[in-house]
């Protein structure tokens, strides 16, 4: 069997997971890994450093999406930048990306948020093919899960978290392999709906108006309570007053 290339970009502990894992079975699976694209993200901690474990591994640590060099397979798993067409065509067999969401209802940032502000009962994390759009290509494989009865942001995060790995790893010999089955995300619009958010409304979701109905509040009180984030607040005479778990 001939040995595919492959790219990995990533970040947080997702990435730093899967690319480890990547590490474990690429020889099995018969897989050069030709270099790593992350950037630091130090609200994690150390502990999930993928500079470090790719420099353990004498593995190139690229400096941006313009070294990117040819290879089989790109796989991304929670990069930061939105790759140019010409970048996703370095991949001769295909170029992924694993978003910790459902598609296509969910493309870009603040997943978790908004579906627990939608009042969602389902929620889940998909593989599917980069293109020049955000998280818009054909989705290759997907797995969906109940979301909790009052749910908050962290726990659905860590649900996806758990999902998205599985997934990762039991998807991983037939994204090599090339064996999968695209399904464009239009077919599924009209049943699921979709929508596209960036990483700045974050900070309109958290300013909470008092005067909302006490089941909206909740709502948004645990759909943007992530530790080690600024809490949700509401304006008390021009200064922030935020709010703590205890008080939703």
């Amino acid at each position: 069997m001939q040995r595919k290339k492959l790219i990995f970009l990533g970040s947080k502990p997702i990435g730093y997971e899967c690319f480890r894992y990547l590490l474990a079975v690429r020889e099995q699976m018969g897989i050069d890994i030709s270099g790593i694209l992350t950037n630091v993200r130090k609200e994690f901690g150390d502990a999930h450093d993928l500079n470090q474990l790719a420099a353990e591994q004498n593995i190139p640590v690229l400096s941006g999406p313009d070294d990117l060099v040819e290879c089989d397979i790109l796989y991304s798993v929670q990069y930061h930048k939105i790759l140019k067409q010409h970048h996703i065509d370095q991949a001769r067999q295909i170029a992924v990306n694993l978003h910790m969401a459902p598609l296509p209802e969910y493309r870009g940032s603040n997943q978790f948020s908004y579906a627990l502000i939608d009042g969602k009962e389902e929620f889940g994390t998909t593989i599917h093919v980069m293109d020049s759009r955000i998280d818009h290509g054909d989705i290759l494989f997907q797995e969906r899960f109940p979301i909790p009865e009052r749910c908050w942001v962290n726990d659905l995060y860590q649900l996806t978290y758990e999902a998205s790995l599985a997934l990762f790893k039991e998807t991983l010999p037939a994204i090599v392999s090339g064996n999968y089955t695209r399904t464009p995300q239009a077919t599924l619009e009209d049943r699921y709906g979709t929508s596209l958010h960036f990483r700045h409304e974050i900070n309109e979701l958290k300013n909470i108006d008092p005067a909302w109905d006490a089941e909206k509040i909740d709502r948004y009180v645990r759909a943007t309570s992530m530790p080690g984030f600024e809490p949700p607040y509401y304006i008390e005479d021009g200064k922030k007053v935020y709010f703590s778990q205890e008080q939703a």
